[in-house]
């Protein structure tokens, strides 16, 4: 594959999920805690099946675009750049997957805080990830 168009890939996948990110950040998580108690739970069940069927098809460019930047490249960079990736899958499958999944079964404020709060490393990591991802176009 051609570098550039993988860079492409890789900055399009990425910079998408930065601005989704600090949308569900700033207002999808914090208007979750509106949501009354009749509604929470099939709200999360949809939140969840729609959230996946958006960020799964991106998340999955990132990974795989930033894997084939550190083999075609083994530059710091593109290490770096993985690294940050293992940061965000290994967040949002240690705690926010199990937060939402504690969801399902009525709404938990501590849950919820802890969804939020948990959530900024995603949001910072992947902000950072966007950085990387345009310093490679730099000359």
């Amino acid at each position: 594959m051609d570098l550039f168009l993988l860079l492409q890939a890789h900055a399009g996948a990425t910079w998408f999920m930065v601005g989704l990110i600090w949308f569900a950040q700033v207002v999808h998580y914090p208007l979750l805690a509106g949501v009354g108690p009749s509604e929470s739970v099939a709200f999360q069940r949809e939140h969840m099946r729609l959230t996946s069927f958006v960020v799964a098809g991106p998340m999955l460019v990132e990974l795989g675009t930033a894997v084939a930047l550190v083999w075609m490249s083994g530059g710091s960079l593109a290490w770096s750049g993985l690294a940050l990736v293992a940061v965000i899958w290994g967040t949002t499958g240690l705690v926010l997957v199990p937060a939402h999944q504690r969801l399902l079964e009525g709404f938990d404020p501590a849950t919820h805080r802890r969804l939020v709060r948990w959530n900024w490393v995603r949001t910072v990591v992947w902000t950072g990830r966007g950085m990387l991802a345009l310093i490679w176009f730099q000359p």
